[in-house]
């Protein structure tokens, strides 16, 4: 699609003439900035085939801007801008839901950490989201994708998918099934852990790569959180988490030669550093404790996720090339290997 249907462009409020252009990252929604003389915006078009309760997503970011502009009215949070007739969504007529964002000027996203400066201001952004948000009602906010970070269910998905795979593809996987398959003791972790009830319920982004903070152009700070889409009920272990997991590596998951991951320590101490500037009087000091295992978790999920799709012949994830989801659950096995030695 190389522009918004004209319909969408006229649900929503344009005083002036503008430019649309595609921004092609991602791979969920379709987005496009909206460049006009003084006002630029963000465009984008839901997945409804990924979020088929898209109305969550909307009333979740409602409820938290509304909490934010009551009890911290100078913190930017980045929520919808309505339609004509007051809605926070549109929808095209194929019924995908789009929404409107103000774009922020000299602002930029980074696709990977170079440095332990970005790495402690990106979770201290995200972890200044999750204490802002910590005294919200969780109950109000409903899940956007159900089961989104539950180990127990990623790996029944896993089992499953071993159960039905070809023998070709059992063959190709033997190593990463193997090495699946040894991690198994961090989901009976994960059981006793959510039965205990030492982990609190609270609204977490549940998607903190490091592409999901603005940062200022000017001072290379991070300025807020984006893309909300997974703004719902959760644990800390899965933002932290799923920051050790995508922060500590120079390399991303997409690497296929291994001996290029490595543990970036002084990564790892910024981001626990940086999130634990916001959190540290917030989490119990049962929870803080707990910071390895959502590191370890959070990157054995991706894992089993990667492993699964590959099982089921490449359903789920964008590939482009044969082999591609193997390649990815190798990386992160291995990375998980390294973190079960660093962390402890």
């Amino acid at each position: 699609m190389e522009n918004p249907p004209k319909e969408i462009l006229q649900a929503f409020e344009f005083s002036e003439k503008f430019e649309i252009t595609r921004i092609p990252t991602g791979h969920i929604n379709l987005t496009f900035k909206i460049t006009g003389t003084d006002k630029s915006y963000i465009l984008q078009r839901v997945n409804k085939n990924i979020f088929t309760k898209p109305n969550r997503i909307a009333n979740n970011i409602k409820l938290a801007a509304d909490h934010l502009n009551k009890h911290h009215p100078d913190y930017l949070f980045l929520h919808s801008i309505k339609t004509k007739e007051g809605e926070e969504m549109e929808y095209d007529a194929e019924g995908f839901p789009w929404r409107l964002f103000p774009y922020i000027n000299d602002t930029f996203t980074m696709d990977s950490v170079e440095t332990p400066e970005q790495a402690f201001s990106a979770a201290q952004e995200f972890g200044r989201l999750n204490r802002y948000l910590n005294t919200c009602d969780v109950t109000q906010f409903k899940s956007t994708l159900e089961r989104f970070h539950d180990l127990s269910w990623r790996y029944e998905q896993f089992e499953n998918a071993l159960k039905n795979a070809s023998t070709e593809k059992i063959e190709k996987a033997q190593n990463s099934i193997e090495q699946a398959s040894r991690f198994a003791y961090l989901v009976d972790e994960y059981k006793t852990l959510i039965a205990s009830g030492d982990l609190i319920p609270r609204v977490m982004h549940n998607d903190t790569k490091i592409n999901n903070i603005l940062f200022d152009k000017n001072t290379n700070k991070a300025v807020c959180a984006i893309d909300l889409d997974t703004l719902m009920p959760g644990y800390f272990i899965y933002d932290i988490g799923d920051m050790i997991r995508t922060f500590v590596s120079p390399v991303s998951e997409e690497e296929k030669d291994l001996s290029k991951i490595i543990i970036r320590k002084n990564i790892l101490n910024a981001v626990v550093d940086g999130y634990l500037s916001q959190m540290d009087d917030v989490l119990t000091a049962k929870e803080k404790t707990l910071i390895p295992f959502g590191g370890m978790m959070m990157t054995y999920i991706m894992g089993l996720r990667f492993l699964a799709d590959f099982l089921n012949g490449d359903v789920y994830y964008h590939t482009t090339y044969a082999g591609q989801n193997l390649v990815r659950a190798n990386n992160q096995l291995w990375l998980l290997n390294l973190l079960s030695k660093a962390l402890h």
